[in-house]
């Protein structure tokens, strides 16, 4: 007797799924307007707990962007509110909080603010502006200087896929 395989098994991944609508994200948000949501988060972000734990997070140094991003986002998930009216209402809740912050006495952190490392140009800004000033002057050729070639072919290739040196070195 040979053996039939057996079609009424799981499909892999069956158990990660849900049906449509299953998950908070997938029905309609309880808040679809920023004013709605707004106002939303002023209650809730008017309770003392929330201020306390509020307070606690920002004095360790964690900016108000972030915490915004954070907060909006764990409601989109919960279903409070859709992507787009969390993106609108960040600003708000990072006034709001720095308000908070400000009357609670902690020095806080916006996060607005991109450090770009230090006064020091990258290795490619160098090169690329050394390309333009050989040009400028006539002095590119096509070919790469024979120092990159050297250094090109001194390189070992070490990858798994790599070909193997059949030169005998």
């Amino acid at each position: 007797m040979r053996n039939e395989p057996t079609f009424d098994a799981p499909i892999p991944g069956m158990s990660l799924t849900h049906e449509l609508g299953g998950r908070p994200w997938q029905t309609p948000p309880q808040f679809s307007s920023v004013d709605e949501t707004i106002q939303y988060y002023m209650e809730t972000m008017s309770s003392d707990e929330f201020i306390d734990e509020l307070m606690d997070v920002i004095e360790l140094g964690v900016p108000l962007a972030d915490l915004a991003n954070t907060i909006q986002l764990a409601n989109v998930m919960e279903g409070k509110h859709s992507l787009d009216v969390g993106i609108l209402i960040m600003p708000v809740l990072m006034e709001t909080m720095a308000y908070l912050a400000e009357e609670s006495g902690i020095e806080y952190e916006v996060g607005t603010n991109k450090k770009i490392g230090s006064d020091k140009p990258s290795q490619a800004a160098v090169a690329r502006a050394l390309t333009m000033v050989k040009k400028k002057k006539g002095k590119v050729s096509e070919e790469p200087e024979e120092e990159q070639v050297e250094m090109e072919l001194e390189e070992p290739s070490g990858g798994l896929m790599s070909r193997r040196n059949t030169d005998g070195v």
